[in-house]
C-alpha cells in the first residue's frame, strides 16, 4: 500500500496527477491504466477545483485481483454519486455542462463508494486487474 499526501491548490493538479499515475502500483496496471488515468484525472481536478480542502490524501492498494484508490479530503461534503446521470437523449448542444466525468468514473470502475466521516470526504474506487 502507498499513501500520498498533497496540497490541492490551483496550478498543482497536473503534478498531483503525475505523481499518482507514475506510482508503481498504478503504473504497472497495464490492462486498466488508461481507464485509471481518466478516473484519477477527473477526481483530482474535481477536488482541486471544487472541494475547498487544504489537503488530499490518496491511498493506493494493489493486490493480484484489483487496484483500489481511496481519495480523502477535508473539503465541503459532496457525494458525487448522488448526481443524476447525464441525459444522452438531449442533443449535445442543449446539455448542461458537468456530470459526464463522474458518470465515466462510475462506468470505468468495478466499485465506487463514497462516505463522509470525521469531517472527510472519502471516495474509494476499485478496478479489477489481470496479472
Amino acid at each position: 500500500m502507498t499513501r500520498l499526501h498533497f496540497q490541492p491548490i490551483q496550478g498543482k493538479a497536473l503534478d498531483i496527477l503525475d505523481t499518482i499515475l507514475k506510482n508503481e502500483e498504478v503504473a504497472s496496471a497495464d490492462d486498466v491504466w488508461g481507464k485509471l488515468s481518466v478516473v484519477v484525472e477527473e477526481l483530482v481536478l474535481n477536488i482541486v477545483d471544487y472541494a475547498n480542502s487544504d489537503y488530499l490524501d490518496v491511498e493506493i492498494i494493489r493486490d493480484e485481483k484489483s487496484i483500489t484508490l481511496r481519495f480523502r479530503d477535508g473539503g465541503d461534503p459532496f457525494n458525487p454519486l448522488e448526481k443524476e446521470e447525464p441525459d444522452f437523449t438531449i442533443p449535445l448542444e442543449d446539455r448542461k455542462i458537468g456530470g459526464l466525468g463522474i458518470f465515466m468514473v462510475v462506468k470505468y470502475m468495478d466499485s465506487v463508494t463514497y462516505d463522509y466521516t470525521g469531517d472527510e470526504n472519502i471516495l474509494t474506487v476499485r478496478k479489477n486487474v489481470t496479472m
